[in-house]
């Protein structure tokens, strides 16, 4: 993925309970990777979600992969920053 996850992926309070969300919608992260769960395609994704990118949901990914790694979880500091 070319940039940061963070261009893409916010914690907002006020939506969603403060969970991660994709930065312009109300789509939490969570229920992006539950589509995928459920054997959605990325097409079948960016097409029922016209303002999902590709981009975004690499983001998705990069966020979540990071919850397994070393460094630990991404924390709202990580998104204030």
């Amino acid at each position: 993925m070319n940039g940061d996850w963070r261009t893409h992926i916010h914690f907002d309070p006020v939506r969603r309970l403060g969970k991660p969300v994709i930065k312009g919608t109300r789509l939490a992260m969570e229920f992006i990777l539950g589509l995928f769960a459920a054997d959605w395609s990325e097409q079948q994704v960016l097409e029922s979600y016209p303002t999902l990118t590709s981009e975004a949901l690499r983001a998705v990914f990069s966020f979540s992969s990071r919850m397994f790694t070393r460094a630990g979880p991404p924390t709202r500091a990580h998104l204030c920053a």
